[in-house]
């Protein structure tokens, strides 16, 4: 997936343990280690929120769009390749 999760990294720079930070958002140890371990396929809007403020950074912070080798392409890419050469 195109999407990195760098929670670990925000919570290494913050010195925040993920206990504290899971029982301040108010979600599971468990859940938060999904998280930080990026085996999840979506975040609430709701728990990012609750993070960034607990942690006082941007959702860019623990965020990273990192595209593959082309496949990750959306389909309007492709259609500007195809009008180039048209």
């Amino acid at each position: 997936m195109p999407i990195i999760l760098r929670l670990d990294v925000m919570l290494a720079r913050r010195k925040v343990r993920s206990n504290v930070l899971a029982r301040a958002i108010g979600v599971t140890e468990a859940n938060l280690s999904l998280l930080k371990s990026g085996k999840v396929k979506g975040m609430k809007f709701e728990t990012l929120e609750a993070i960034c403020a607990y942690l006082r950074c941007q959702p860019g912070d623990i965020l990273e769009y990192a595209p593959g080798d082309g496949a990750d392409q959306l389909p309007h890419d492709h259609e500007q390749d195809t009008l180039k050469r048209a």
